[in-house]
């Protein structure tokens, strides 16, 4: 008889949280380009992660997935506290299982994550591919097209970006999405203020990220900054 999907999941979790307790793996190196992190659940667990307290994310998501370890919003989250933390391997294998198992919802959510890590890595083509899947699976969300966007940026590809960002921008008219998303790197954050920015003519906060941004310790993200800079 095949385990039961809660006892599988309880069994991945109890896995996760003994190889999670060593400490951070490798961050990565420069030529990364982060993303976004898109969170999953809308509860304490989420809200903390939004906030930057990882530790007490952590320890919020693992009380409700020991309580009902069935919440793969819950389970899509702690994998991206894991994300977060540096702890790739165990980052990746919670999102599989939620890609593998969730609803249609989590799924994106999952591979959206999947996609920063990719990025994060180092891996352009795989991170893309996850984020074209996360956007296939609902086009009306706009948490993908905002990651496209800045995945088409700092690969240089200036249209794309703008029409993924304009995409995203209309999808989330009240900038709710935009507010729920979470960022593993500072550079992050300015990088999509500046494509906004930019986008909705705000000349002197786009150059004053751009400027930002180009002293940040990510080669692609600095080399997209100076071309925004140039003019190009």
């Amino acid at each position: 008889m095949s385990p039961s999907p809660s006892r599988s999941i309880s069994a991945l979790f109890a896995a996760v949280l003994v190889a999670g307790c060593g400490g951070n793996e490798s961050r990565p190196p420069g030529e990364a380009a982060p993303l976004v992190v898109a969170l999953g659940s809308s509860g304490a667990g989420a809200e903390r992660l939004r906030a930057g307290e990882l530790g007490a994310a952590r320890s919020a998501l693992e009380s409700t997935l020991s309580a009902d370890p069935d919440q793969l919003s819950a389970l899509s989250d702690l994998g991206a506290t894991y994300l977060l933390e540096g702890h790739a391997e165990s980052a990746r294998r919670l999102l599989d299982e939620v890609v593998a198992r969730g609803t249609p919802r989590e799924q994106q959510g999952a591979l959206l994550d999947l996609g920063e890590l990719y990025a994060l890595e180092g891996y352009l083509d795989a991170a893309s591919a996850y984020l074209e899947t996360a956007r296939a699976v609902d086009p009306a969300r706009p948490e993908a097209w905002y990651a496209l966007a800045l995945l088409s940026d700092a690969r240089g590809d200036a249209g794309a970006a703008r029409v993924s960002l304009s995409t995203a921008m209309r999808l989330d008219e009240s900038g709710a999405a935009r507010a729920g998303l979470a960022y593993a790197y500072p550079e992050e954050r300015t990088h999509l203020e500046a494509v906004i920015a930019e986008l909705v003519g705000d000349r002197a906060l786009a150059q004053a990220r751009w400027r930002e941004l180009s002293q940040g310790r990510f080669a692609p993200l600095q080399a997209a900054a100076e071309r925004h800079l140039a003019g190009e």
